[in-house]
């Protein structure tokens, strides 16, 4: 699966991220397919820079945001939030009596 994400870029404690369209399979950091923007939530106001016209090209191919990638590009109007997705467990003894 294809997915949009933040690939982690900038010195020791000084973050700054891409947006890269890459393989779920690989590492945060590692092999991607396409630069899509940049985002530094280390200015004031946060500085998000994308291309919008690629995001909605690849979100039609199936590609799938993550959660944060989905709130920031909500943020910039380019796509819907969409539900909040949860990872609650289950309790450990349900059906069981």
């Amino acid at each position: 699966m294809v997915k949009i994400r933040l690939r982690r870029m900038g010195a020791k404690k000084q973050p700054t991220y891409r947006f890269v369209v890459a393989d779920s399979r690989a590492p945060r950091d590692g092999r991607f397919i396409e630069i899509l923007g940049h985002y530094n939530p280390r200015t004031e106001p946060k500085t998000l820079e994308v291309n919008a016209d690629k995001v909605k090209e690849w979100l039609a191919k199936g590609a799938q945001p993550t959660a944060t990638v989905r709130r920031l590009f909500a943020e910039k109007g380019i796509m819907d939030r969409g539900p909040i997705p949860t990872t609650k467990r289950k309790p450990k003894n349900e059906g069981k009596e």
